[in-house]
């Protein structure tokens, strides 16, 4: 195994258990928050869904400057399920773990990404990719203890 199959490999093992947790908030409680500065569940489960084409478009261009102009397909979308999310996400998720695999050792060292613009930093695109799955991890684990503090039973994630 090398080092971009391992990579998608915990990309696909991050996606995985987030959507265990999706899974698993009932419907009625999507729009709950813990307080009024708080993403609601729905917001967050979308949040991580739109950062991920985001990063990608990021990631192609090189840095920040790839997101002026672009469309979002997320920004009109109402949300109205974890399912509808993830059918309409699954093409963009698809294009993203395309674009991993086509990556070489070499990219992951020498190609920079350049979010400095954005009040960012520069980082390798290993470190990106990395970044990026961090993110997901962090916010699953956020709406963990959403879960709990709505006192609603949480997954097993660690299978």
């Amino acid at each position: 195994m090398n080092a971009t199959d391992l990579i998608i490999l915990n990309f696909e093992e991050i996606r995985r258990r987030s959507i265990k947790v999706w899974k698993a908030i009932p419907e009625e409680m999507l729009n709950w928050k813990p307080d009024e500065d708080a993403l609601t569940c729905a917001e967050m489960i979308r949040h991580l869904l739109q950062a991920e084409f985001l990063f990608h478009q990021v990631l192609i261009g090189r840095g920040g400057k790839a997101l002026s102009n672009l469309f979002n397909p997320f920004e009109a979308k109402e949300f109205t399920s974890v399912e509808d999310e993830l059918e309409f996400s699954q093409p963009y998720r698809e294009e993203f773990l395309k674009y991993i695999k086509t990556i070489s050792i070499n990219d992951l060292e020498n190609i920079e990404i350049d979010l400095l613009d954005a009040g960012g930093y520069v980082k390798k695109l290993g470190d990106m990719l990395l970044r990026i799955a961090y993110h997901e991890s962090v916010h699953t684990g956020q709406l963990l203890d959403y879960m709990r503090t709505m006192g609603i039973e949480r997954p097993k994630i660690w299978d």
